[in-house]
């Protein structure tokens, strides 16, 4: 169906394999697995992360959908291997139980996780068989179905990049750099932060929660240039883009909240020091100086560059764990420990990146949409003709 963008995603975080199915890509548009593996290397970086980075190479493989290099407008397949599975087949097998003494099951829930309130949901004894699911190893998927988004956004000049401004309370310095510097300098950067002095007082914080057992949180901001007027709509709650946007962040593991343009900080000025005033250039239409709005004014797009921060809480593993009740004795116990990382907000900002070309492409192509990329072009080209009589 034309006009529409949609996933799914399937596999456990210790399985065989994680699997994303795409409906709704045009026809005709390129496409290659490098476009979307580059991004899944992005997201296993990051100073803090753990061992099994050091395990998995996650490489898409495309099994339908394409031919000869090019969208067939049919479903897309993505598969990810998990190299890992080799180590976890008795314990994750899809089979039969496997003989002899079955894995001991994990009982002993982790604060901060859905391991507690997942197995009463679903009358599960074994917490094994809500965090496999549960696990931010969920996100590799959907960062794989966002290289295909984006790169159906970049056929019409719309980029996407993310850097982190928080870790542990230490926060950035406000940064008057083009978009194009702060996105070189995250992407040199082994806490992917724009600011030098902050980024070293990071690494030494993750290193000082790492020697304690414990985790680090923080926030990063993902911001999408290029992106045309009139995405979203301000006739509907629920096609609002900003509130799309909101939940789109928020559903990322973790993830306790998330503000675009100036958030949280417009409520503490007037408004004149909030809303951005309108100009207007013969030449170059409707202008902005400021962008407090972060690109959305009535749920759509104003031409602005989209901007969403999101507050990473710390990971709820941690080394030295936290009281817990077993679920099958009742008694007190410590938490289970699962490998996992100290700090995951770099490697987050990769998978924001991801939740905004996703809800983009959406929004894109409901404006947009066709069956082919050529259909869309005509459509789009169209649009912005008529824009310039304005």
């Amino acid at each position: 169906m034309s006009g529409t963008f949609r996933f799914l995603t399937a596999g456990e975080s210790h399985g065989e394999a994680l699997t994303a199915v795409i409906e709704g890509v045009p026809a005709g548009l390129p496409l290659a697995e490098a476009d979307i593996n580059e991004d899944l290397a992005r997201r296993q970086r990051g100073y803090g992360r753990g061992g099994r980075m050091k395990i998995e190479r996650d490489q898409a493989h495309i099994s339908s959908g394409l031919r000869w290099g090019v969208t067939l407008g049919s479903p897309i397949a993505l598969t990810i291997q998990n190299r890992d599975w080799e180590n976890w087949k008795t314990t994750m097998a899809v089979g039969e139980p496997p003989a002899g003494t079955p894995p001991k099951a994990v009982t002993r829930p982790r604060p901060g996780h859905a391991d507690l309130a997942g197995a009463m949901k679903y009358g599960h004894r074994d917490i094994r068989n809500v965090l496999e699911r549960s696990s931010a190893r969920e996100t590799t998927a959907r960062v794989a179905v966002a290289g295909v988004a984006k790169r159906l956004l970049a056929e019409f000049g719309i980029s996407i990049l993310s850097h982190v401004t928080e870790i542990g309370g230490l926060r950035i310095s406000a940064l008057a750099l083009p978009w194009e510097e702060i996105r070189s300098r995250a992407e040199g950067s082994e806490v992917r932060c724009a600011d030098p002095a902050a980024e070293r007082a990071m690494i030494e914080a993750i290193d000082d929660a790492r020697a304690k057992g414990d985790t680090l949180g923080g926030v990063f901001e993902v911001v999408a240039l290029g992106c045309p007027v009139g995405l979203g709509s301000y006739v509907h709650w629920d096609r609002k883009l900003d509130g799309r946007l909101a939940q789109a962040f928020c559903s990322i593991h973790a993830i306790k909240g998330a503000e675009l343009g100036m958030g949280f900080e417009a409520a503490r000025h007037p408004g004149s020091q909030v809303h951005d005033e309108i100009l207007f250039d013969r030449d170059a239409g409707f202008t902005r100086r400021t962008n407090s709005a972060g690109g959305l004014e009535g749920g759509v797009t104003n031409g602005q560059p989209v901007i969403v921060r999101a507050v990473m809480k710390p990971i709820a593993t941690l080394r030295r764990p936290l009281r817990s009740v077993d679920m099958e004795t009742k008694d007190a116990v410590e938490a289970v420990v699962e490998r996992s990382d100290v700090c995951a907000v770099p490697a987050a900002g990769v998978v924001g990146e991801a939740m905004m070309a996703i809800t983009l492409a959406q929004a894109f192509l409901e404006k947009f949409g066709g069956d082919s990329l050529e259909e869309i072009r005509r459509n789009y080209r169209g649009y912005q003709d008529s824009l310039k009589t304005w």
